[in-house]
Order: structure tokens, then C-alpha cells, then sequence
């Protein structure tokens, strides 16, 4: 069901510019202050394509988008991006450790060209809805450059490992073409498929699979943008036409080393807010688990034990709970389900599989119902903020910046793959593969 192919991959030059110097992080999550130290960092990163600085002074004649095409089209006119001389799936391996742990871990995949499909035909599927805003300007760029930069992680499903068993041969056969240790301290190690016989195996095993869009929804779409205007131009379906394709990562789910991070979430300027009130909402469907505390000292060892009952009480639909200290008390909080609450009654009007999700058993199980967070409001993001790091959530209720946070267990990808194959979409923020895929580490060039 899936179409993907070999591509002769442009790739920076190491000779000329160190990969450790150029390679960048997506470009949606780069921050201003990234962007500076990248543009620092070496006159050839790939900052100034990927996310380059707009001035004041541009215009449709100079812009970051005719400076993105004209840098990229210097670099490879003087090789500090030259392209590789035969078709090729490339092994993309990552080696990291999960934030906030000790643990060591490594995700597999590897790099190839997928065909794109309109979601209507049942082989590719998205998990969230994506903005009109970032796809406006990652097709301006698209538009310049001709060039994917980015990669989009895409999720299959293959108990058999057909695909893994060819990309650890490889990867322990020869020397990577690439390697480089990220600014989170993650390595990154790329090695060539070129054989034949092993790329026609990838392409096979492939051809039976559906993809999911883990990361990469606006770059997705952007890229069904782009090539139905050269469609348009073209007044002819061309299947094989450069710009039917888009340049992807491909991760097995059933493979090891893949992590999904929740997305916490930090409550603020609510008037008349009262945890007691909360409390007392949400007694007939959820059972408390009160871990109290007294003084920084206990404070520490409190939180690990809140953080250790909420990872482990996950198949109880655990929310952990931090509210600003009331009447002087101050203790983290563990909600789970209580056996006998009718999930139906607390989300009505949702499917089953939107019952499964944490996230929404919080948006609209107790946000909404117990606080007043409307959609609208988290949308306009009126009382709602977002963090990783469970203990910037909860430091943020500590220095008085949040009246309370709720921190998440990560969702399960076999969730993730069954919501998006049904269908339907989960709601903004609720995944977080981890590490991110490095831009410009392959790039895929659409000739005119």
C-alpha cells in the first residue's frame, strides 16, 4: 500500500562544513535565541534555509525565502552540499537518553522517499489537525528552494522486522557516512543502503504497510500543497514525477527505542480558583491519592514518590495534581478512575478511542468541567500552557507563576496508530516523539 523509493540524497560535505556545525533541529522547534547560536556556529549552517532571519527591508525581490534559495544554490554550486552518485535508503540511527532518567536507548529507522496520498486513500493517516499559518511558510520555502530539508516521521507497524533485520545488518557491517552528537546529547549516525538486493527487500516489506504521521503534519501537508500545484501546472498525472514524493523517516513501531514524552499542562490567571472546590467536583469519579509534604527537603522526596505512583498507576488513568498551597497545606495529588465511573457519562458525545486518551479525560473530564477551560480558551491558550519537563510544570506553581499543573503519563503509539487509522485525530500537544529527526542530515532536491 505504501509506495517508497531510493533518492540520491544531497548532504553536506564534512570536508567543508563539520556536521556538527550545520545540521539543525526542526524548524519548528527553533527558538530565537537557537536561531542566533546557529547562525554563529558556522556560515554554512543550515539555519539560514531552514529558518533564515527576515529584516525589515525585504521585499518580494529579498526575503528569507530568496536568500534560502540562493545560499542553498551557492553551497551546492562550491560542493559543501553534494549530492550522493546512486540511489540510496539510508539507516538513520539515534542514540539517547530519556529525559529525566538514566536510561540509554536507541531508535532505528531509516530515510527514503514516500509517495504522497491524499489521507482519503488510506495510506497515510494523521493524529492532529495542523495550522494554516506554518504550512503558508514552509510552501513559500518549498517553493524557492525545491528542497525538503526536514524530515517527516512517519510510523508503520511490522511485527516480522522485515526492514530492521536489513538496516542492523548494515549498521554493523559498515562505518556510518555520518555521525555527530546533538546539543541534547544525542548521537546521530547515518549509514547507505545501496545494494540492490537490500533495498528491493525495504521496498517490498513496505509495500504492505499504512503509515501514520508521527511528527511532521505541517511539512506533510505543505508537501500535498506543492505537489498538486505542480499537478496543476503540469495539466497531466505524472505517477513518478519528483514532486509525487516527499522525503521521509520510516520507524517501525515494533521496533525498539522508541519514546513518546507527555506534554504536560500549567494552569493560570483563573478567578475564584479553588483546589478544594476541584476536589470535591471530581470525588464521584475520581479516587485521591494525597502526597503531602512540609519544607523543600520533604518536597524532594515527595515528588519523586508522586512522580514514581503517577508513572505507576497509568493503567488506572493516573493525572498527577500540584496546585498552589491552600490554607497553608501543600501535597501533589494523584487522580486515577475510579472502577465504577461510567466513562461514557464524564465524556459523552466522544468515541471509544477518544475515551482511551489521558489527555482528553483531562480537557474535558475535569478542564472544562471542574475549572471552565473552554476549547476556546485552551486554543487561545487564555489559561493554558505547555511543558515537557515535569519539573518546570511544577516549578511553575512553585514560584507563583501557575495556580496549578497536571502532568500526563505518555500516550501508548499502539493508541496513537489505532486513533489515526480510525480516522480520527487527537487533540493538539498530545505526543512528543523523542529525539527530534535532524534537518539537513539528507536533503531531497525537486528539479524544475
Amino acid at each position: 500500500m505504501a509506495v517508497v523509493q531510493p533518492f540520491c540524497a544531497y548532504r553536506y560535505n564534512p570536508s567543508l562544513a563539520p556536521f556538527d556545525k550545520v545540521l539543525t533541529q526542526p524548524y519548528d522547534k527553533i527558538t530565537p535565541a537557537m536561531q542566533e547560536k546557529y547562525y554563529a556556529t558556522d556560515p554554512h549552517n543550515l539555519i539560514a534555509i531552514e529558518k533564515g532571519r527576515s529584516n525589515r527591508q525585504d521585499n518580494p525581490q529579498d526575503n528569507v525565502y530568496t536568500r534560502a534559495a540562493a545560499s542553498l544554490n551557492a553551497w551546492i554550486g562550491e560542493r559543501v552540499i553534494h549530492q550522493d552518485p546512486a540511489p540510496a535508503f539510508y539507516v538513520y540511527a539515534q542514540d539517547y537518553t530519556i529525559p529525566g532518567t538514566a536510561l540509554r536507548r536507541t531508535r532505528r529507522g531509516f530515510i527514503g522517499l514516500g509517495k504522497l496520498e491524499d489521507y482519503s486513500a488510506g495510506v497515510i493517516f494523521r493524529h492532529e489537525h495542523t495550522l494554516s499559518g506554518p504550512k503558508a511558510d514552509r510552501l513559500e520555502l518549498l517553493r524557492h528552494t525545491r528542497t525538503h530539508t526536514g524530515q517527516l516521521f512517519m510510523l508503520y507497524s511490522d511485527t516480522h522486522r522485515q526492514v530492521d533485520g536489513v538496516l542492523e545488518e548494515v549498521q554493523s557491517s559498515l562505518p556510518p557516512v555520518t555521525q555527530l552528537t546533538d546539543e541534547y546529547g544525542v548521537i546521530h549516525s547515518l549509514w547507505l543502503v545501496a545494494e540492490p538486493s537490500r533495498i528491493s527487500v525495504i521496498r517490498a516489506a513496505m509495500a504492505e504497510q499504512k503509515l501514520v504521521i508521527a511528527d511532521g503534519h505541517h511539512r506533510y501537508e505543505t508537501s500535498l500543497n506543492f505537489r498538486n500545484e505542480n499537478r496543476s501546472r503540469a495539466s497531466k498525472l505524472i505517477p513518478d514525477a519528483a514532486y509525487e514524493f516527499s522525503m521521509m523517516t520510516f520507524i517501525n513501531t515494533r521496533s525498539e527505542g522508541l519514546t513518546i514524552l507527555p506534554t504536560h499542562r500549567v494552569v493560570s490567571n483563573l478567578r475564584d480558583f479553588s483546589w478544594s472546590a476541584v476536589r470535591r467536583y471530581l470525588e464521584p469519579w475520581f479516587a485521591t491519592e494525597v502526597i503531602a509534604f512540609d519544607g523543600p527537603e520533604q518536597r524532594r522526596e515527595a515528588a519523586a514518590k508522586f512522580l514514581h505512583h503517577l508513572s505507576s498507576n497509568k493503567s488506572q488513568r493516573a493525572i498527577g495534581v500540584y496546585p498552589a498551597a491552600e490554607n497553608g497545606s501543600q501535597a501533589f495529588y494523584i487522580l486515577t478512575l475510579r472502577p465504577e465511573a461510567d466513562i461514557a457519562q464524564i465524556l459523552p458525545g466522544l468515541s471509544p478511542l477518544q475515551r482511551e486518551l489521558d489527555v482528553v479525560l483531562l480537557h474535558q473530564g475535569i478542564l472544562e468541567p471542574a475549572l471552565g477551560i473552554t476549547p476556546h480558551a485552551v486554543a487561545a491558550e487564555a489559561n493554558l500552557s505547555y511543558e515537557r519537563e515535569a519539573s518546570l510544570a511544577l516549578d511553575a506553581v512553585d514560584r507563583s507563576l501557575a495556580q496549578i499543573a497536571f502532568l500526563l503519563n505518555p500516550v501508548d503509539v499502539d493508541l496513537v496508530v489505532r486513533v489515526a487509522t480510525a480516522g480520527e485525530v487527537m487533540p493538539q500537544k498530545s505526543t512528543d516523539f523523542y529525539p527530534k529527526l535532524l534537518s539537513g542530515i539528507t536533503m531531497y532536491r525537486i528539479p524544475e
